[in-house]
């Protein structure tokens, strides 16, 4: 898998539709959620791309300081259901956090992870603040690397 990363403005009308469908698959039809996905916030975001054979599989949007939070962020963690099993998570991971050192110059990182993936996030250097809460339905917890 090779990992582009693009400001809005950059992607593709095909690659925004390839990661608008992916985000629906897995966000609202795999996860039963329904919520406002397009929320006018990826104009803002830089987009990282997971690439396999010529198919988006792997997504994440990537937001600088001030944002999301106080400090840099990502979100729309996405690996395509059918891939999961080839443990591409820890290679978008990575790679989204070397986006965020590359272009906004920054180590400190705060997400807003899905609850169950605590140990996975765990994993990369993340570590829980706070108590749980309810985003769109479902339990996430703030995380800060």
């Amino acid at each position: 898998m090779n990992f582009k990363v693009k400001k809005f403005q950059e992607l593709t009308t095909s690659e925004l539709y390839e990661i608008l469908q992916l985000r629906s698959e897995v966000f609202v039809v795999e996860q039963n959620c329904v919520y406002q996905d397009i929320d006018g916030k990826d104009q803002k975001a830089l987009h990282v791309i997971g690439i396999k054979e010529g198919t988006i599989i792997a997504y994440t949007r990537l937001f600088n300081s001030g944002e999301y939070f106080d400090t840099p962020s990502f979100g729309r963690v996405i690996i395509k259901e059918t891939e999961r099993k080839y443990g591409y998570g820890h290679d978008l991971i990575k790679a989204s956090v070397q986006a965020i050192v590359d272009n906004y110059k920054e180590t400190k990182i705060t997400i807003s992870a899905q609850s169950y993936l605590q140990k996975f996030y765990e994993s990369h250097g993340f570590e829980k603040e706070g108590d749980e809460y309810l985003e769109d339905d479902i339990p996430h917890i703030k995380m800060i690397k």
